[in-house]
């Protein structure tokens, strides 16, 4: 039997691969046969690649520059879009590489991708909330490009947690845009949401948000997961096993959401900011 998890062949394009959730998928897409080209602000050492880019993705030349060289040097197979900053960052920068950044990024390369491409990239938890929000997420979902994408969230900066709304963003964003992208294109577009992982962007959240909220997170599992429990999920949706799978929005939070979203688990908020 044809072995679908394989990745003999394909051409993987990361960005956000230094370290954390994209580091460890990208060990994982190695493991499994695939050739990776690197892209983040520093460059990888844990596992071997094509070729890296040192790439800013606040910037929508040196994205569009990034694309046009990985596919001048062959085809990209796959794209993980594995890049993210906390909120303890300006609150523009964290718009610009978690969302506008990262549709940019899917917009560019997607032509450039074989009928049966794949993307995949990561969401979080914190985006939960995008039913009760689409009224406020969809003119930053739909503008028409990059620039339209920077000006709204510079004029919209001070009305919004930058974390939670990019997330939400990137959600909505897959679930709509998939419909289309897979019927013009046959590249197929998914996200995962992560809860509280063990990664270096961890102590950001505790910053931000509070050791005691973030240990009293609902996490039915009893933990939080690690980089390598993200990225099997992330190596599953971009794989051939999942060829008929577009447009989702896969929690991988040990079923947190889950009980949030049907009342059976609740976040206590009287614990943000305290440690």
């Amino acid at each position: 039997m044809e072995n679908l998890f394989s990745y003999e062949g394909k051409r993987c394009l990361f960005t956000g691969c230094f370290s954390g959730m994209g580091e460890a998928t990208a060990r994982i897409i190695e493991s499994l046969g695939g050739t990776i080209v690197a892209a983040d602000i520093k460059q990888p050492t844990s596992f071997s690649y094509e070729r890296y880019l040192e790439v800013d993705l606040r910037d929508a030349g040196a994205i569009e520059q990034m694309v046009a060289e990985v596919s001048a040097a062959g085809t990209i197979d796959r794209l993980f879009y594995c890049a993210g900053l906390p909120g303890t960052f300006p609150t523009l920068d964290v718009m610009l590489v978690n969302f506008v950044g990262l549709k940019h990024t899917v917009e560019t390369v997607a032509p450039h991708m074989p009928r049966d491409g794949a993307i995949a990239s990561i969401s979080s938890s914190a985006g939960m909330g995008y039913p009760g929000q689409m009224e406020a997420v969809l003119p930053l979902v739909t503008a028409s490009g990059h620039a339209e994408g920077r000006q709204w969230v510079e004029e919209h900066a001070d009305e919004f947690d930058a974390y939670s709304f990019s997330k939400m963003c990137t959600i909505v964003y897959t679930l709509r845009r998939a419909a289309t992208l897979t019927a013009e294109t046959g590249v197929r577009l998914n996200c995962t949401s992560p809860g509280p992982t063990d990664t270096p962007m961890m102590p950001a959240f505790e910053e931000q948000a509070g050791k005691k909220f973030m240990a009293a997170y609902p996490k039915p599992i009893g933990r939080n997961s690690t980089a390598e429990e993200q990225g099997w999920p992330l190596a599953f949706l971009n794989s051939a096993a999942a060829s008929y799978v577009s447009g989702e929005n896969f929690f991988t939070d040990g079923g947190g959401a889950a009980g949030m979203m049907t009342g059976q688990l609740a976040m206590d908020f009287s614990l943000i900011g305290k440690n």
